[in-house]
């Protein structure tokens, strides 16, 4: 059984609801230059398509600054700006109309640039991000060392308090300038930091906490490590947004991010596929069969349970257990929709047959609503 949702306050990215008891929202990042409009709004329909809700976008510079009125109105889901060290980035941001800002507000040279940022934040209902990093926390003091050293801190002990303080020390530049519209990220590659990091910081506020493994890599390695780190503290609770962070086409990371909540049974998104691992028992080409289902079933974004099993020790159960499924053996399949035996099919009919079963049921569904 989960653990209780960490309570939060509630802020708004747009018309997106984060914290506040609110679904975990499924995020991520374009790769797209953001100085070509048309391409930037291209891979944001994409993402958008996939499922995503809140898309940020990377603005470096002020060309890019400058692109913002043309891709922000068009945009069909709330957009993020990822800014570094330069206010007025921010503030061209903000004057486009962007749903939030990433920006950690230690990083701003000046005092009097941070509180025009913040001011004019505040009265746009505008919310910040303060993203911590492993690979650009400051470098650690000697005094934070030797108390660290005299709890007999272990290292990942001593990296993750100090991206906490590190965020701590953000978060008060905001406080003291009456801004509470905060999430807060602490991400690092190494999946022991993050999780200890984000568990620190969820017992000192009541911010939102969007979660994520940086720089986690392919993939099939990033894909895991991801899941690891998001799944272990949402399993825990903890997390209001998240973004998997993989070295591909962002569609992938969205997916994997639906999948990671699925498989937690914290939010539904799109068809599950239940398959088995296949063995000697099997007597069809369940790899087939699998991936044709799997294909078709990525084009689904109604919930909804599959199951491709391939011998009759397991088979049946799972079959049953599912909305719709198939327990095959020597060259034949039984269909099961809904707990029942609905036909058997020939093995070169059972894609087919499934995907009957499944626009059926979705058909079903539509009327319902």
């Amino acid at each position: 059984m989960l653990a209780p949702r960490r309570k939060t306050r509630a802020l708004h990215v747009g018309d997106v609801q984060i914290g506040g008891g609110a679904p975990i929202v499924v995020q991520s990042m374009a790769t797209a230059d953001t100085r070509d409009p048309k391409a930037t709004l291209a891979q944001i329909q994409e993402l958008a398509d996939a499922g995503c809700e809140i898309v940020r976008i990377a603005v470096p510079d002020r060309v890019a600054a400058a692109a913002l009125p043309d891709i922000v109105p068009f945009a069909p889901v709330p957009l993020i700006a990822d800014i570094h060290f330069e206010h007025t980035l921010a503030l061209k941001a903000i004057d486009a109309g962007i749903h939030g800002l990433r920006l950690n507000p230690g990083n701003i040279r000046k005092p009097e640039d941070v509180r025009e940022v913040v001011k004019k934040a505040k009265e746009r209902g505008i919310p910040i991000r303060i993203g911590v990093n492993f690979g650009s926390v400051p470098p650690m003091s000697k005094d934070f060392v030797d108390e660290m050293a005299s709890q007999n801190a272990t290292q990942i002990d001593l990296i993750a308090e100090h991206m906490v303080r590190t965020g701590l020390g953000h978060i008060k530049i905001l406080e003291d300038l009456d801004f509470g519209d905060i999430k807060i990220s602490l991400k690092a590659f190494e999946v022991p930091i993050m999780i200890e990091a984000y568990r620190r910081m969820a017992k000192l506020n009541d911010y939102p906490l969007h979660l994520g493994v940086t720089e986690a890599g392919t993939p099939k390695s990033g894909s895991v490590r991801s899941a690891v780190g998001i799944g272990t503290l949402l399993a825990e609770g903890i997390g209001d947004t998240i973004r998997v962070s993989l070295t591909t086409d962002p569609v992938e990371e969205v997916a994997v991010g639906f999948d990671i909540l699925k498989s937690l049974g914290v939010r539904q998104h799109g068809a599950t596929l239940v398959a088995c691992p296949t063995c000697g028992r099997v007597e069809v080409d369940l790899f087939k069969l699998a991936n044709e289902v799997d294909d078709y079933l990525k084009t689904i974004s109604a919930p909804i349970k599959v199951a491709v099993m391939g011998c009759v020790v397991n088979g049946p159960g799972e079959a049953r257990d599912s909305d719709v499924g198939v327990a095959a053996g020597r060259g034949k399949g039984v269909i099961f929709r809904k707990g029942k035996i609905v036909r058997k099919v020939e093995e070169s009919e059972i894609v087919a047959a499934l995907k009957e079963e499944i626009d059926q049921i979705l058909a079903e569904q539509q009327v319902a609503v």
